[in-house]
């Protein structure tokens, strides 16, 4: 796994890529997110649509994610799920916690209206 961070409007996209399955790089994800957070940007769009594979550990991370933002006052939102993550989002029910977008941009805007 690797990643990458961007900003569109007034959200940090954080773009996923690879096999997605804790370890080192998702220890270095959530230093990531904390810094994040130290500086205000609390919101986040995590974008899928590199992401090949995803187990276990990896649906941890967008969990701890979401948990580390919601706590400071603001939230993840997921957005370009491939088939695959989508319906691994709809077996661990995990598609009704986290908003969810086709787009970067659709997600990034949806903080505009909340």
């Amino acid at each position: 796994m690797s990643f990458s961070v961007d900003e569109v409007y007034n959200a940090a996209v954080i773009t996923l890529r690879g096999n997605v399955m804790g370890g080192p790089m998702g220890a270095k994800l959530q230093d990531t997110l904390g810094s994040l957070k130290e500086q205000g940007k609390l919101n986040v769009v995590v974008d899928l649509a590199r992401v090949k594979f995803m187990n276990s550990s990896g649906l941890g991370m967008l969990i701890s994610a979401m948990t580390t933002m919601r706590n400071a006052g603001g939230d993840v939102r997921l957005a370009n799920p491939a088939a695959k993550i989508r319906s691994l989002l709809v077996v661990t029910k995990l598609i009704t916690v986290f908003e969810h977008f086709d787009s970067v941009q659709e997600a990034a805007e949806s903080y505009q209206t909340s």
